[in-house]
């Protein structure tokens, strides 16, 4: 796949270190990799948003592009409209990763929360931008207890678009998963209606770069060019 669109269940789970992880493992193979984020909010202008974090992790060797940049730490169309600043549109997130993938073996576009987050006043969302693309969708998901139930949703969500989804990945696995952790690592599968393709575990941000890139494998399936298998 030349083109990957990284969504979620919600925000704060893991997307950002899965899409870092995603890129450790492609670029371990050679491959030339670009990490596109449509808007990135609340992060003032000069501090390190999601881009500088994956290519921090995974090295900068990635091409990263931050498409907008909104101050407060909302929704994209909503922290753009309270600050009076142009909203990104999926036809603009559409035509900058179809440019990427011209020049790159992989595109990786890492959303902003869930899937049907707004960007723009006509309720754009990721999901439009991965129809316009016609990209796969990774689900990047939490271990614990709720997790089948937002998982199904956002499946649902895609089926409901004929988009496809590539599978499912834990973003922040426990080192002492719990009952419903350790049975989600089943159930999930089903409620998505497509594969696990890994666990990255809780903490894999904080480690040192080095070591994040040579464990990166570990935690990714091989459709996403790991070696993890449950």
């Amino acid at each position: 796949m030349a083109i990957l669109v990284v969504s979620g269940t919600g925000t704060e789970i893991g997307k950002t270190i899965t899409t870092a992880a995603l890129t450790a493992v492609a670029l371990a193979a050679g491959r030339s990799v670009a990490v596109l984020k449509p808007a990135q909010t609340g992060v003032a202008p000069g501090e390190p948003g999601d881009v500088f974090e994956v290519r921090r992790l995974a090295g900068e060797a990635v091409t990263g592009v931050e498409l907008a940049r909104f101050p407060e730490p909302l929704a994209p169309n909503t922290s753009a409209r309270r600050a009076g600043m142009t909203p990104v549109g999926p036809e603009e997130v559409a035509e900058a990763a179809a440019k990427l993938a011209t020049e790159h073996d992989l595109v990786l576009v890492e959303g902003a929360g869930g899937l049907l987050v707004r960007f723009d006043d006509e309720g754009g969302t990721l999901a439009d931008a991965a129809r316009l693309l016609g990209a796969p969708v990774l689900v990047v998901t939490p271990a614990g207890l709720g997790t089948l139930n937002s998982t199904a949703l956002t499946a649902e969500a895609l089926r409901a678009r004929d988009l496809a989804c590539a599978g499912v990945v834990v973003g922040s696995w426990p080192a002492e998963p719990d009952l419903a952790s350790r049975c989600n690592l089943a159930d999930l599968p089903e409620a998505a209606g497509a594969p696990l393709l890994g666990t990255v575990p809780e903490g894999a941000g904080r480690l040192a770069p080095a070591d994040f890139r040579t464990r990166a494998a570990g935690w990714l399936a091989p459709a996403l060019g790991g070696v993890w298998s449950i």
